[in-house]
């Protein structure tokens, strides 16, 4: 390595942090308040076990306050480093320095290469590469579509295309997802919620391959760098043009790209956790602790908690989030266990948490998708509540949406027949206002979901009855044990005909219930189609076909597919679904339709009986936008989840339109739904039959 030794500066660049390039070289800059030294090493090869030149930082010339900063003049992108701190080793004070440990960059833009093998028993973590971020990004800008238009699809960027039935040259990689744009285009799917895309380990510290993989990538281990084991280079950086491409050819299908980040935690875990960054620059800083510091405090379930509404790690937290929207064009970000964040460095939940509140008045971010799980692993729950500080500017107003728990949970139990659901249904399906509305929210700030990455499938959840976790190796104790499901008389697949019908309703009735509720719906990848993980409802460690998209299954279930694309074409045409303003029971205009109205299976006003099983909804069309060629239209939804057929009588007040049907989940296709809104009229008697477990939507102009 021929680079100039760092001199005494007759000027410094001691912020940014990170390694930052300049014409003449790259600057180094890294925050330690108790290191006693701090060295950069630098690396010849990737496979190098040891570095090639060793950089002492001199703190008179080195440190300016917490910030050690060196230049290392003729330094270009690629070339690979680690950082490396003395200083105290005292756990009961919270310090846990290794003068030995080679430490990965907070701030470093991409790692490359993997754990290597550690006979001396010193840890070689992935080295972290100087990244030029300059990039062709050939006048792309962010589709900004806004929120309450939105079709969330959640997939996983490796196991969308990683099984040999995706027939794609580049599986399993930021590049082969882009050859799949054409399939999610044709969904009608507005956004793709990436499952993370942050570094994360693939080999355990010692570089072997772990008996259980980290396929999620729950896990961060750089917060700044796109995931390498999902790029087709080798070549140390190559991620970040790749990653660059992706987000540039979905923006050119009219796609938005949304991150889940996982700003709750990091891979260096417990006590009992390697030093690989955080803990051996700053441990007091980065991490909750407890027991004067000997301890982490574990909000995440995962060991440790990161200290997010510290100034330095909000700091840096805001910092990752800007570089995302500035340098890789992101479109918003899905925050994994959110209510960590509502946390102060005690695990206190507190009422206005500096970091969330920086987040939602950002003015870079102020284009972003800002979405929460609004949980976290110690007993937090704050769906309906979260971030629920007042905002003074009404024109802005809240800017956190929420993944709607409640609205999943009410669901799944109203189809599954459990009783006393109606009215958490209606709740549900008119955006959850009892959720939202208190705190000046709008419908489109619930994130309407059934299922998602964690947990079961569609298809599972009208498949099984219990979770069947054993090929984890953790004996089904992991996973969710309540999840509202039902197998409808035989535990997984079956060839009998009668079970098969009323799982296929199911999902139907499951899908249309979103496509058509108030709010934003997000729908799991492979839920289109049936995808199963045969019981699975935490396969985090399963990168093998129990996880990855089978794309055969896009034929065999082509029917489904059909029916779902229709439903959310529907969505995108008709304001009347996805309405902005909570709805009141009272008429638009005098004289008009109520914007709802609720009616029992008999035609009745809704009595709201706890034994109820069915649900009548009138939904009046919203007035069309001046310069709209077509109407916008009347909805009716009739929801029957009973196991005994019913007779729906036309309620008197709607009784004058003139209905046509638009889906009949208990027919057999193509007339389970009618894409151009052409299907029969409502019965002329005014009475219609319902199966058992059906639901009915009918649309006039």
């Amino acid at each position: 390595m021929m680079h100039a030794r760092p001199t005494r500066p007759e000027f410094s660049y001691a912020l940014p942090f990170g390694a930052i390039v300049y014409p003449n070289g790259v600057q180094f800059s890294v925050f330690s308040r108790s290191a006693t030294a701090m060295r950069l090493l630098v690396y010849e090869k990737v496979e190098d076990p040891d570095p090639v030149d060793v950089i002492e930082m001199d703190p008179r010339d080195h440190r300016f306050g917490d910030i050690w900063s060196v230049f290392l003049a003729g330094a270009k992108p690629g070339l690979l480093y680690h950082f490396q701190a003395d200083g105290p080793f005292d756990p009961d004070r919270g310090h846990r320095f290794d003068g030995r440990a080679r430490l990965i960059d907070p701030y470093a833009k991409a790692l490359a290469g993997d754990f290597l093998p550690a006979p001396d028993g010193i840890i070689r973590p992935p080295k972290c590469v100087v990244v030029d971020d300059t990039f062709d990004w050939q006048g792309d800008s962010h589709p900004r579509i806004p929120l309450s238009e939105t079709v969330i699809y959640e997939l996983h960027v490796k196991g969308f295309t990683r099984s040999p039935t995706s027939k794609v040259r580049l599986a399993g990689t930021y590049l082969g997802l882009i050859e799949k744009i054409p399939y999610l285009q044709s969904l009608g799917i507005t956004a793709v919620e990436l499952m993370p895309v942050f570094e994360f380990p693939i080999r355990d510290w010692f570089g072997q391959v772990p008996p259980r993989p980290n396929y999620w990538g729950y896990d961060p281990m750089a917060f700044f760098s796109p995931h390498r084991g999902y790029a087709v280079s080798n070549e140390p950086g190559a991620q970040v043009r790749e990653f660059k491409t992706l987000v540039r050819a979905f923006h050119q299908a009219g796609i938005e790209v949304i991150l889940d980040v996982v700003f709750n935690h990091t891979c260096e875990g417990n006590e009992r956790g390697p030093t690989l960054s955080f803990k051996g620059l700053e441990n007091r800083v980065y991490y909750m602790l407890s027991n004067g510091g000997r301890y982490y405090r574990n909000y995440s379930g995962c060991g440790n908690t990161l200290n997010g509404n510290h100034p330095i790690v909000r700091e840096m937290i805001f910092h990752c989030l800007r570089y995302w929207v500035h340098n890789y064009h992101i479109d918003g970000f899905r925050f994994d266990l959110a209510s960590i964040l509502s946390r102060d460095r005690n695990g206190n939940l507190i009422p206005n948490p500096p970091l969330l509140e920086a987040i939602a008045e950002d003015p870079l971010l102020a284009d972003t998708k800002i979405i929460a799980e609004a949980w976290d692993a110690a007993g937090a729950y704050q769906v309906g509540t979260f971030a629920s500080f007042r905002w003074p500017d009404a024109v802005v107003g809240p800017r956190w949406a929420e993944w709607n728990g409640r609205y999943r949970d009410d669901v799944r139990r109203f189809w599954r027949g459990d009783p006393d659901t109606v009215g958490a249904l209606a709740t549900r399906i008119a955006g959850s206002s009892d959720l939202y509305q208190p705190g000046g929210r709008r419908p489109y700030h619930s994130i309407n979901f059934v299922t998602s990455h964690d947990g079961f499938t569609l298809n599972d959840l009208v498949s099984y009855s219990h979770k069947h976790n054993e090929d984890n190796g953790e004996e089904n104790r992991d996973g969710e044990n309540n999840n509202y499901s039902c197998n409808y008389g035989v535990e997984g697949p079956t060839r009998k005909p009668a079970i098969e019908a009323i799982r296929y309703r199911q999902i139907r009735n499951f899908l249309a219930t979103l496509l058509l509720s108030q709010g934003v719906p997000m729908i799991l990848a492979g839920d289109e189609c049936r995808r199963t993980q045969r019981g699975n409802n935490n396969a985090y460690c399963q990168d093998n076909e129990i996880s990855w998209f089978d794309w055969t299954l896009v034929k065999k279930h082509q029917s489904l597919v059909r029916f779902t694309k229709a439903l959310i074409a529907f969505r995108r045409c008709e304001p009347t679904v996805r309405q902005k303003q909570f709805l009141t029971g009272l008429p638009r205009k005098p004289g008009g339709l109520p914007d709802v109205m609720w009616f029992d299976i008999s035609g009745r006003p809704m009595n709201w009986r706890p034994d109820a099983h069915s649900l009548m909804c009138f939904l009046s069309a919203v007035p069309p936008d001046p310069n709209q060629t077509k109407p916008n239209h009347h909805l009716l939804m009739i929801f029957h989840a009973g196991t005994e057929a019913v007779t729906a009588v036309l309620p008197q007040p709607v009784g004058f339109l003139p209905w046509r049907l638009f889906v009949n989940t208990a027919a057999e296709p193509p007339a389970d739904i009618y894409p151009e809104l052409d299907g029969p009229p409502f019965p002329e008697s005014g009475q219609l039959q319902l199966p058992p477990r059906s639901f009915v939507a009918y649309v006039a102009p």
